[in-house]
């Protein structure tokens, strides 16, 4: 009967927890579009979403976010390119290369950098790999968008890294020896057995990796160089929308038109961590689908 209440108990604390969670969650979506809907009294969402001039604090003002826009998503996919294919390697020398001895030596320092604070790895940024961007490709200014996506990246690839790994190394040991026992190199069962089965939690590992990337608010307002144009190449400086938000939110009067237009950049960064998020989902569960049939 002890053990029974005490069970009672138990679950309903955990169930009164996870519900306290979504109500904050809950509550940070209603402020976030209380605070940023307001916006539109002043601007269409049409103009606000393709407009190409920010200007908050011109008369009149313009709250065109397009460069924001496209700052983000140009330093996310090239933070993408760099370092989906690192962290996956380095998952799969960690899981089926690397000998216990080089794991239990490699695996921390790859959760180390994980737990850097953001703001060290901007300094890096604007201190060293600034300078060397600048120099060696005659780059106008070190700050861009290649300086933010080689920093991002390396933000990003302990996440897919650390998930990767535990995906493959959960793939049960039989499957690897049943294609190996008929005649398939280790490469072959690697590339046909363990990553597929493992896919699912690559993809999951892939997508909260880059969701961090999105947003990431230090490293872009150190080092990718603060401009709300539109880039042409990989050396012009950006502006990404969490750089802007804090930047701007301190300087911005309480209750006007710019304080509005930056927590509707907020609405905006949310609904692309979002989809990110539920991209993962989806990938996750197609492939466990697939897995179990």
């Amino acid at each position: 009967m002890k053990r029974t209440i005490k069970d009672f108990i138990f679950e309903k604390s955990l169930l009164f927890l996870a519900l306290l969670t979504l109500a904050g969650l809950a509550g940070i979506v209603w402020f976030l579009f209380k605070e940023g809907m307001p916006v539109l009294d002043t601007i269409s969402l049409k103009h606000f979403l393709t407009g190409h001039d920010w200007y908050p604090t011109e008369d009149p003002p313009s709250f065109g976010i397009f460069p924001l826009i496209i700052g983000s998503v140009s330093v996310t996919l090239l933070a993408a390119v760099l370092a989906i294919p690192l962290g996956i390697l380095c998952a799969i020398f960690l899981s089926e290369i690397a000998s216990s001895r080089l794991r239990s030596i490699f695996k921390p320092f790859i959760e180390l950098l994980a737990a850097m604070p953001s703001v060290v790895i901007g300094f890096v940024g604007m201190t060293v790999l600034a300078p060397f961007l600048q120099d060696y490709f005659g780059a106008p200014t070190g700050l861009n968008i290649l300086n933010a996506a080689i920093l991002l990246a390396l933000m990003a690839v302990p996440t897919i890294c650390t998930i990767s790994e535990d995906a493959l190394r959960s793939v049960p040991r039989s499957l690897k020896e049943s294609s190996l026992a008929l005649g398939a190199t280790h490469w072959e069962t690697l590339t046909t057995v363990t990553i597929p089965a493992a896919f699912s939690g690559i993809a999951t590992g892939v997508m909260l990796g880059l969701s961090r990337v999105i947003g990431e608010t230090m490293v872009v307002l150190m080092v990718a160089g603060g401009a709300a144009l539109i880039p042409e190449s990989l050396f012009d400086p950006v502006r990404p929308m969490p750089a802007s938000i804090v930047a701007e939110m301190a300087e911005s009067p309480f209750g006007s038109s710019h304080y509005h237009a930056l927590f509707a950049i907020g609405i905006v960064l949310f609904f692309f961590t979002f989809l990110c998020n539920l991209a993962a989902f989806l990938v996750s569960q197609k492939y466990k689908l697939k897995a179990s049939s």
